[in-house]
Formats: structure tokens, sequence, C-alpha cells
């Protein structure tokens, strides 16, 4: 297992993973599948947010990434996380290897929490965040509509011990 960060040629390894889940679940609440190019802009656009890719001798077979939770100022503290597996990776611990990474990385950018938001049901995902030091902190029932039906989101944060005690001078 190779864990790195992310690189312009990895979007369309990570366009196909993340299109996986749009076409296929309701994790991602994309309804149309988005392209290499719209994920690289995405990247490019913040230093401050690392992405981390997984790969195998298959090539990138999973990602993490972190960018604005809110746009406000005040948020800029804590950041979104994220993290994708495609489907032949999983259970294989590339999940927490990706997270150790990328919640290793964002204290370091100034960052005193991150949160992440789980489709219910998704018992492997709460795994991992429990395992990834995360605490639940709410669940907004009926927050997205996709195949038909409503869905919950649940939230979990992971506060840092390390990190800026104000914004910076």
């Amino acid at each position: 297992m190779l864990i790195r960060p992310v690189a312009e040629d990895d979007f369309v390894a990570i366009a196909s993973i993340t299109n996986h889940y749009i076409a296929t679940t309701a994790i991602h609440f994309a309804y149309e599948p988005i392209t290499p190019e719209y994920l690289l802009e995405i990247w490019k656009s913040s230093d401050r947010h690392p992405w981390f890719v997984v790969g195998d001798r298959q090539g990138a077979v999973g990602y993490a990434k972190s960018g604005v939770w809110r746009e406000r100022t005040a948020y800029s503290w804590t950041c979104e996380v994220g993290l994708y597996l495609a489907p032949h990776a999983l259970g294989r611990g590339y999940g927490t290897g990706l997270y150790d990474a990328l919640l290793d990385d964002l204290p370091r950018r100034g960052f005193r929490s991150c949160v992440a938001g789980i489709t219910l049901p998704n018992d492997a995902s709460i795994k991992l965040h429990k395992k990834c030091g995360f605490t639940r902190v709410g669940t907004f029932e009926d927050a997205g509509y996709k195949f038909g039906k409503w869905h919950a989101v649940e939230f979990w944060q992971r506060r840092f011990t390390t990190g800026p005690e104000g914004p910076p001078a």
C-alpha cells in the first residue's frame, strides 16, 4: 500500500471511483457523473486542503480529501473530509491509512477540527470514523433525496489537540 499526496494525473482514477458511488449508491448525493477536470479544478482551487491517494498494483484505488466546510471566515479552522475506495479495495485497511495521512496533515495546516457526513445506513463508514477518532455530533433526517427515497446524514467530528489557539496574526 502506497499513500501519497494527490497528483494531477490521479484524477481519472479519482473520478472513476467517485462515479461508481454516484451511479450505484446514495453515499454520494450527486445525480450525474463528474469529470476528472471538475475534480482537478476543486483540488487546484485550494492549497490549504490536502488530498491523498492510496495505490496498489492497479494504480490509485482510493482517495481522501478535505475541503471547505462553511464559507464564512470564522469557520475556516474546520474543514470537511471525505474518503472513497474502489469496490475491490474495501476491507484492506486502505481507508484507515488514508485517513491517518489526512488527519495527521490537517493540524499542520491550521485546522482545529474536521467534519464528515455519512449517508445512513453505512456501518462500515461509521466503524472507520470511530476507529479514526471521530465523534458523532448529530443526524440530519431527510437530508438528501436520491434513488426515489429520502436519506439521513449523520455528521461526525474529529477535533485536534494541536492547532492554532486563534487566527494567525
